[in-house]
């Protein structure tokens, strides 16, 4: 899954503003999978999502499905530490991501719908609706399944 210089620098350009936030930057400090942080993690899922639209010519908006897959994850605490409240990360973590994706970066809804569907079927109720959110949501199934078998 090699992307373009031109995908590059498109990709560089829409996440600049987010990539550059101290609080984006803290994602380094969180574990996701196995050693890979959620930064690491959030942007592999962002460029395969990238990737998956516009090698299959999906159409998706390249803005609404790079900024939900770049912050699918954005909930800034170490799911691993059950005692701060977090023992249903799974469950709650897209609410969590999408909420302070809201705060900090004042998304749309679109962007929000990718972010909040990013777990289904662990959330049923949270089915993916848009294009942009299938993507993110496969890309992101596939991600974690390869960093969870290569990490052991």
């Amino acid at each position: 899954m090699k992307l373009r210089p031109e995908e590059e620098a498109d990709l560089n350009f829409i996440l600049a503003p987010i990539k550059n936030d101290d609080r984006v930057q803290n994602m380094r400090n969180y574990i996701q999978h196995g050693k890979i942080s959620t930064y690491d993690h959030v942007e592999s899922v962002t460029r395969l999502s990238y990737w998956i639209n516009k090698r299959l010519h999906l159409g998706g908006d390249e803005k609404v499905l790079t900024i939900g897959a770049f912050l699918h994850d954005y909930y800034l605490y170490d799911w691993h530490y059950t005692d701060g409240g977090h023992g249903l990360h799974g469950f709650s973590h897209s609410n969590t991501a999408m909420n302070n994706a809201v705060s900090h970066f004042g998304i749309g809804k679109r962007t929000q719908s990718v972010i909040e569907s990013h777990m289904w079927p662990l959330n049923l109720t949270k089915v993916p609706r848009s294009r942009e959110a299938w993507i993110v949501c496969l890309a992101d199934k596939f991600i974690s399944t390869k960093e969870t078998i290569m990490c052991r």
